[in-house]
């Protein structure tokens, strides 16, 4: 039975399924990388910029010409070379004439081309458009053979294969782009910079990328800013094509009178829309995450002008423009990835110098192949010269032979020893162009082509001539693109900021007086302002509950709680229940399980140093900083022996020069402050010898104003024992009785 070729299943073939699926994407990734996403490092463009520049110039859309309609533009080239989507193209369009997204613009807009808030362009049929001279400079040399050409994706029209024209666009302009398994994101960099660095680099082909820096000092944003990294970090970009670079918006300080300012930004980094930016700041007023900020207003018109206001008049500048850097996209990370094609269309990540030098070799093949197409056309032209002389000088027999032969051609051409294209122009002269057959201009014509010609041949024949030439083409570039040009100026500064500053915890939170109360269930509450004993005395607690803690601090504080077990758990003032209700249980807040009991709450800032002791007596000094914790489950300061608890947190007073530790016994014991060991975490040293019970209470103080204690009832009075001779020891002593009237509870 013969085989329906109609039929689609005798198309199918069997192949497993991981294969054929393989076969089909490395297709896809390949087109998408070669075709689509990655820019050729010759000319910088990705084939949609190329068809789109290349249909313009068709079009004739020179700078000189009055401007078409967009519409115009995106029909041609979705029609003639690039058949996909009408928006993707005119979106493409869009970019290359926005002058806050391309340094260099190459398309000219006029109409709505949407601007830095990030609104969107107005629609093709609005708009109209034109080549820029910087893409006219990338085009040169189109009509001169320059590049090869290839057929469109129907093979009625011709397209580039890429741009030959001497301007550096690919590091100039910049490039972004993700394809499969692979992206690019190169940012933009001054053109006059890289027309020296090319200079160089045709002098001195083995110079590394150091050298290169010494002209390009980094990259080049259309929309400025400064690029805050340190050179090290930079040459290390630039050297392996991979890293970064921060960049800052550019602000300055406007005095507004009677010692009140405004920060005011000018420039905005690259690729940030300037509405979002705003929108983000001002959440950070609204949401009081920044305290030392007060307003921010938008006052830009064609210029940027972001005003900042501070709090009040005593805030640091600098302070509030960092901390706006760190919060806000005031300051962004650009990533660095050189991956291009390179020119046997092999995508490549390339460093700063290779990207560079491939350039100048494309220029060696333009220059070679523009210089060999001249010298066709000259050849040509000598040619037909050289025929043109002929006919003058037998201009009459030449008219003779027109007049009387049917077939002049082959006459003329057996005459006068003519060659057919001779002959043919000949004939194919008009009347009024024999005025113009002067042998004196012919022959000038001619000797002028000849001289041209042996220029050319010597120019093709020697790599220093060429050398010369291209370093001629690229100091005229630089005098078009050149730093005093509006165009060419620099606009990003390079410049290695200060070290970052910390910034201190009040500038990210509101300072408000607080009363922090722990009651003796553990339910913890931070009342606003600072209570006095009346307003401590009118607190309400639930039922069988009391106070157990209570102290002053201000919500920029950071709370310290010491448990029994030696750990040191870390709460941020700000972070207090408020004085509503009987506030909220700490262990909540803080991994604490229910039957070990809470030593001690305290302000971080109340002391730098801590005396720390259990109940056995052993104890040590510890700075306040080692204590504090950054996570819920705190940090293990104290670990107590067995049986043993956290008995004792106290400040150590930054004067005090004395130890004195008490017993459950009732025995005091007064020892130098330098016999106690300074620790960051463990048991630390035996503070006095126990024959029954434990440690008391110890505490710190200076030994020459003595110890003073409450006297019992409500007299308000205190005891001072100025003579401590009688109990002090050496530390590990057992002690003796306190002095009369001590308090009975054994606690100072």
């Amino acid at each position: 039975m013969p085989t329906d070729l109609t039929d689609p299943f005798q198309a199918i073939v069997d192949a497993p399924f991981d294969s054929a699926l393989s076969d089909r994407y490395l297709v896809y990734a390949l087109s998408t990388i070669t075709a689509r996403s990655l820019p050729d490092v010759r000319d910088g463009m990705k084939p949609v910029h190329r068809r789109l520049l290349w249909a313009m110039r068709q079009l004739r859309m020179d700078p000189s010409t009055p401007y078409k309609k967009s519409a115009r533009v995106v029909g041609e080239v979705i029609g003639k070379y690039h058949p996909h989507g009408d928006s993707s193209v005119y979106d493409a369009m869009v970019r290359l004439a926005q002058d806050f997204s391309v340094r260099y613009p190459l398309v000219e807009g006029q109409g709505n081309f949407g601007n830095i808030d990030g609104d969107n362009a107005a629609a093709f049929r609005y708009t109209e458009a034109r080549l820029t001279q910087v893409a006219m400079d990338l085009m040169a040399g189109l009509d001169e053979d320059a590049v090869g050409f290839k057929p469109t994706y129907n093979n009625e029209e011709q397209e580039p294969e890429l741009f030959p024209g001497a301007f550096p666009n690919l590091l100039a302009n910049g490039a972004a782009g993700i394809a499969v398994g692979m992206a690019t994101n190169i940012p933009p960099h001054n053109a006059a910079a890289l027309s020296d660095a090319a200079i160089m680099l045709i002098d001195q082909p083995e110079a590394d990328n150091a050298a290169l820096l010494e002209h390009i000092k980094g990259p080049d944003f259309p929309t400025g800013g400064l690029v805050v990294d340190s050179p090290a970090a930079i040459a290390e970009a630039y050297a392996t094509g991979r890293g970064g670079f921060r960049l800052r918006a550019r602000w300055h300080v406007e005095d507004q009178g009677r010692g009140t300012w405004n920060a005011i930004v000018t420039e905005i980094p690259y690729g940030i829309q300037k509405g979002k930016l705003i929108e983000q700041i001002a959440a950070i007023v609204n949401d009081k995450k920044l305290p030392i900020l007060a307003d921010i207003r938008d006052e830009s018109d064609s210029e940027i002008r972001i005003v900042i206001e501070p709090r009040s008049r005593t805030v640091d500048a600098d302070m509030l423009m960092e901390s706006l850097f760190r919060m806000t996209d005031l300051e962004v990370r650009f990533s660095l990835n050189l991956n291009v094609l390179d020119a046997t269309r092999t995508p490549r990540v390339m460093s700063l110098r290779q990207a560079l030098s491939e350039w100048i070799a494309h220029q060696f093949i333009v220059l070679q192949r523009r210089t060999a197409h001249r010298l066709s056309r000259i050849a040509d032209r000598i040619e037909l010269l050289d025929g043109y002389i002929v006919a003058y000088l037998n201009l009459d027999r030449v008219i003779e032979i027109i007049r009387t032969e049917d077939e002049p051609k082959p006459v003329m051409m057996a005459e006068f020893e003519l060659n057919d294209r001779q002959a043919e122009a000949i004939l194919n002269m008009r009347l009024r162009s024999l005025r113009r057959l002067e042998e004196m201009e012919l022959r000038k014509e001619r000797d002028t082509l000849e001289a041209e010609r042996a220029g050319l041949e010597a120019l093709l024949g020697s790599e220093a001539r060429q050398r010369t030439r291209l370093k001629k083409d690229f100091a005229k570039l630089r005098e078009r693109y050149g730093p005093e040009t509006a165009l060419g100026k620099r606009r990003t500064t390079v410049a290695e900021a200060a070290p970052a500053r910390e910034i201190p915890l009040d500038a990210m939170i509101e300072r408000e007086p607080i009363t922090v109360i722990l009651s003796q269930r553990g339910w913890i509450r931070a009342m606003k302002g600072h209570l006095d004993a009346a307003g401590l005395a009118a607190l309400k607690f639930k039922d069988g509950d009391a106070a157990l803690f209570d102290f002053t601090a201000q919500t920029t504080d950071k709370i310290v709680i010491a448990a029994e077990n030696g750990r040191f758990y870390t709460l941020g003032a700000d972070k207090l229940p408020g004085g509503r209700g009987f506030g909220e249980p700490v262990r909540l807040m803080i991994d604490l399980d229910g039957d070990i009991g809470i030593v001690g709450i305290f302000r971080a800032s109340v002391a730098e140093k801590m005396l720390v002791a259990a109940s056995d007596g052993r104890g040590f000094i510890v700075r306040t900083a080692d204590v504090l914790a950054e996570t819920r489950k705190g940090k293990t300061v104290v670990t107590p022996r067995l049986g043993a608890k956290l008995k004792i947190v106290r400040p150590v007073d930054p004067e005090a020069d004395y130890v004195a530790a008490i017993g459950d016994n009732r025995r005091l014991l007064v020892f130098p402050l330098t016999e106690l060991a300074e620790l960051a975490r463990g048991q630390g040293v035996q503070l006095m010898r126990f024959r029954d019970g434990g440690l008391s209470d110890a505490k710190t103080f200076v030994f020459a104003q003595g110890l003073s204690w409450a006297m019992g009832g409500d007299t308000g009075r205190t005891r001072t024992e100025t003579d401590l001779a009688p109990w002090r020891a050496a530390r590990g002593a057992a002690g003796r009785m306190p002095p009369n009237g001590f308090p009975r509870d054994n606690r100072f």
